[in-house]
């Protein structure tokens, strides 16, 4: 996939749609009960790279308050969700050691990886910072864990919602109305082509989370140092 074609396709749709008002709100965000776990394999991005996100974060937060920004602690950018998040599945029903080991397997010939966070993107109901491996070793290691996982017997859903293929993240969902959307994409175009920078991703995180991967509900299953 060209990741800068599917980004720019992403956003002229989305940004469009925004403009004209017909935007999705997520419901769930304020729900309490909302009960929906699984398991994911993430990246965190490092300091200097959260500080370079807050400058636009700050931006969105004066023009649309009452919307839902990640904090710092919950920014991350997903490798693999290994489990969809679900009312039906607990931790209880898997060994997170056996996930541990095969992740560790399909990890063995992955040495460095490099991610370039540039520009904004966005969905029907979310702003992103768009995400550019600089190699295929991302790409490599996803293949491995598909391969691994499917070879296993260990529960898994991988790409049963979607094929993983970008390396965004996710900074800003819609959980009320717009007050001007217009001025939200404005704000967006300016940010379009912002370097947030690069960073040499130090460990990945086998976490169990909720949808929304909020620090308070994520309990870190493993950590997987990278050289």
């Amino acid at each position: 996939m060209n990741l800068t074609e599917h980004y720019n396709e992403l956003y002229k749709t989305s940004s469009e749609t925004i403009s004209k008002g017909k935007y999705s709100i997520d419901s769930e965000i304020k729900n309490e009960s909302d009960s929906r776990f699984g398991i994911t394999l993430l990246i965190r991005p490092n300091e200097e790279i959260k500080t370079n996100i807050q400058s636009f974060m700050q931006e969105l937060k004066e023009a649309e308050p009452e919307q839902y920004f990640y904090p710092d602690s919950d920014i991350h950018i997903t490798v693999m969700s290994i489990i969809s998040c679900s009312e039906q599945f607990t931790l209880n029903q898997i060994s997170p050691n056996d996930y541990i080991q095969l992740i560790c397997k399909s990890m063995v010939d992955v040495d460095k990886i490099t991610i370039q966070l540039k520009g904004v993107t966005a969905s029907p109901s979310a702003l992103m910072i768009q995400g550019f491996p600089t190699d295929e070793t991302l790409n490599n290691l996803r293949n491995k864990l598909r391969e691994d996982f499917k070879n296993s017997d260990l529960q898994q859903s991988i790409d049963s919602r979607y094929t993983i293929s970008t390396a965004h993240s996710t900074i800003m969902r819609f959980q009320e109305k717009l007050h001007n959307p217009a001025k939200l994409i404005q704000i967006a175009d300016k940010f379009r082509d912002y370097d947030f920078g690069e960073f040499n991703v130090k460990s990945l995180e086998l976490v169990y989370n909720d949808w929304y991967q909020r620090k308070s509900n994520t309990k870190v299953l493993g950590e997987f140092c990278l050289r």
